[in-house]
C-alpha cells in the first residue's frame, strides 16, 4: 500500500506540472518538496537605515525690536500666544513719541556737523589768506634786505676806486670827479634803501611768520577732515535709523508660539517680544550608528512616517549630519537631522492636485513620533530573488534552479544590493528562471513591494523595500 501510495503521488505531480517538477528521480522530488520555487523577476530594491525620532519645528524665528537708541517702551503687543498671522502683519510696537523723539535728536546732530563743517571750511579760507600774506612779507621783506645790501657793496666798491685812484692817479682830476659823482649817487641810493630796509633779524620772523601761517592752515585742513568725519558718522546714525522701524511684522505666515513682552514694558534692543513659526516646516533629529553613518549623505532622500498616522509617509531631505559622535554604554551614534517636504511642496511636485493618500485637515504637530528612513542606495529594474534562496561557500554565492525538467542545479551567481528581503543578482539567472526557496519563506518579489512603515504619497515616486 505505501508502494501505491509513492506511485500515486508520484503520477499526480506529473501529471498537473506541480511547481514544474515533472516525473524525475525520487531524490529530486524530496527536495524540491520540502521547498518552495520562487520566480527570478525584475523589481525595485532599496536599501536604507531606519530610525525612531520626534518632529520638531524646523522654521522659527525670534523677532526682536531694533531700537536704535538705549531703551523704549512697548505701546502694545497685538498678539498672543497661538495666534495665527499673516505675512507683514503687525505684531508689536514701541512707544511711537519717544522713537520719533530720539529721531528728531540724530536730525539735529546732523544740522549741528553740518554747521560745524561750514565753519571749518571758511576757518580755512582765512588760514589759505594768512600762509599768502605771511609768505609775500617774506618776499618783500627779502627783496629790501638785498636791494639794501647791494647798495651798500657799491658804495663800498666806489670807495675803494676813488682811494686807489687819489694814490695812484692823483693827477687824474676828471676821472676822479666822476668817481665821486658815482659814490654820490650809490650813498644817495643806499640811504634810500636802508630807511626802507629790514634786517636779517626781521627777515628771519617774518620767516617764522610763514612757518606758523601755514601749520595754522594744516591745523585747518585736518579741522575740516575730522568734521567730515563727524558729518558722515552723523549721517551714518540718521540714515540707520530711518531704515528701523518701531513695529515688528511678521517676515511669514504662521503662529505665534511665544510672547514675551507687554504694554508698557520698557526693553532694549535686541529684545526678543515674540516667537514665530512656519507650521509647514517640521524636521527629526535621529541618531545613526557608526556602521551605517558613513552611508548617510547631506542632501540624502529620505521618508518620515507619523507613528499616529499609519500608511502615510512624507517624503525629507537630510540637512545635517553631526560631526562629534554621541557615546552611552559605549554605544556610538551620530546625530542626524532631516527636514519633511511641506504639503505645499508636495502639492507643486504633483501639479497643484493634493495626494489622496494626505488625510483632509491633515497638520502635522511638533512633538510627534515619527519613523525615519533614509534612502542609501536603489536600484531600479532589476533582477531580484529572495534572500532565502541564496547559499554562500567561500567567497562564492549559489541558488539552486529549479530546470523546466524538474531536476535540481546549483548555479554560482553574482549578487549586488540586498535588503531585509531581496538580494539583486548581476548575473548568473535570467527573468523567468525558477530558485528553490526554503519553506516558510516568502517567495514573490514584486515591483510595488510594500514597506513595513506603510504606504507612500502616491506619485511621489517612493521607493520600495
Amino acid at each position: 500500500m505505501r508502494l501505491l501510495k509513492i506511485i500515486l503521488i508520484t503520477s499526480l505531480l506529473c501529471a498537473f506540472g506541480i511547481s514544474f517538477l515533472g516525473c524525475e528521480s525520487e531524490s529530486d522530488s524530496e527536495t524540491l518538496l520540502q521547498n518552495q520555487v520562487a520566480t527570478v523577476q525584475r523589481g525595485d530594491l532599496t536599501i536604507e537605515i531606519t530610525a525612531a525620532g520626534n518632529l520638531a519645528l524646523s522654521r522659527t524665528e525670534d523677532l526682536a525690536f531694533d531700537l536704535f537708541y538705549q531703551e523704549g517702551t512697548v505701546e502694545a503687543v497685538l498678539v498672543e500666544e497661538g495666534d495665527t498671522v499673516e505675512e507683514w502683519q503687525v505684531l508689536a510696537k514701541l512707544d511711537i513719541s519717544e522713537w520719533e523723539e530720539e529721531l528728531g535728536t540724530l536730525e539735529d546732530q546732523v544740522i549741528t556737523a553740518e554747521r560745524e563743517l561750514t565753519a571749518k571750511q571758511r576757518d580755512l579760507l582765512q588760514k589759505e589768506v594768512s600762509v599768502i600774506n605771511a609768505e609775500n612779507a617774506l618776499e618783500k621783506a627779502k627783496d629790501a634786505w638785498l636791494d639794501t645790501l647791494t647798495a651798500g657793496t657799491k658804495v663800498r666798491r666806489l670807495e675803494e676806486r676813488l682811494e686807489w685812484y687819489l694814490e695812484n692817479e692823483p693827477g687824474d682830476t676828471e676821472k676822479i670827479n666822476d668817481i665821486k659823482d658815482d659814490l654820490d649817487k650809490a650813498w644817495n641810493d643806499f640811504s634810500r634803501t636802508a630807511s626802507d630796509s629790514v634786517d636779517a633779524r626781521e627777515v628771519t620772523v617774518k620767516e617764522m611768520g610763514v612757518e606758523l601761517a601755514q601749520a595754522q592752515l594744516e591745523d585747518a585742513q585736518i579741522a575740516i577732515e575730522d568734521a567730515q568725519k563727524d558729518l558722515e558718522k552723523a549721517q551714518k546714525e540718521l540714515d540707520e535709523a530711518k531704515s528701523k522701524s518701531p513695529v515688528i511684522t511678521a517676515p511669514f505666515d504662521g503662529f505665534i508660539t511665544r510672547v514675551n513682552v507687554e504694554g508698557g514694558d520698557e526693553v532694549l534692543t535686541g529684545t526678543v517680544a515674540v516667537q514665530l513659526a512656519d507650521p509647514n516646516k517640521f524636521e527629526a533629529d535621529i541618531l545613526v550608528s557608526e556602521m551605517d553613518i558613513l552611508q548617510v549623505k547631506l542632501g540624502g532622500e529620505a521618508w518620515v512616517q507619523v507613528d499616529a498616522m499609519q500608511g502615510l509617509s512624507l517624503p525629507a531631505e537630510v540637512t545635517h549630519i553631526s560631526p562629534t559622535a554621541e557615546i552611552q554604554s559605549g554605544v556610538v551614534n551620530y546625530g542626524v537631522k532631516v527636514e519633511v517636504k511641506s504639503i505645499e511642496e508636495v502639492m507643486q511636485e504633483q501639479q497643484g492636485q493634493i495626494p489622496t493618500a494626505i488625510p483632509e485637515n491633515f497638520q502635522l504637530r511638533e512633538g510627534l513620533t515619527v519613523t525615519v528612513s533614509i534612502i542609501v542606495d536603489q536600484r531600479n529594474d532589476i533582477l531580484l530573488v529572495p534572500n532565502a534562496a541564496i547559499t554562500t561557500q567561500g567567497r562564492q554565492t549559489y541558488v539552486q534552479v529549479v530546470l523546466p525538467d524538474g531536476t535540481i542545479e546549483e548555479r554560482a551567481i553574482q549578487t549586488g544590493i540586498s535588503d531585509w528581503q531581496y538580494t539583486e543578482v548581476t548575473s548568473g539567472l535570467s527573468e523567468g528562471e525558477q530558485v528553490a526557496v526554503p519553506q516558510g519563506t516568502a517567495t514573490t518579489p514584486t515591483t510595488q513591494q510594500n514597506s513595513p512603515r506603510g504606504m507612500m504619497i502616491p506619485g511621489m515616486g517612493r521607493p520600495h523595500g
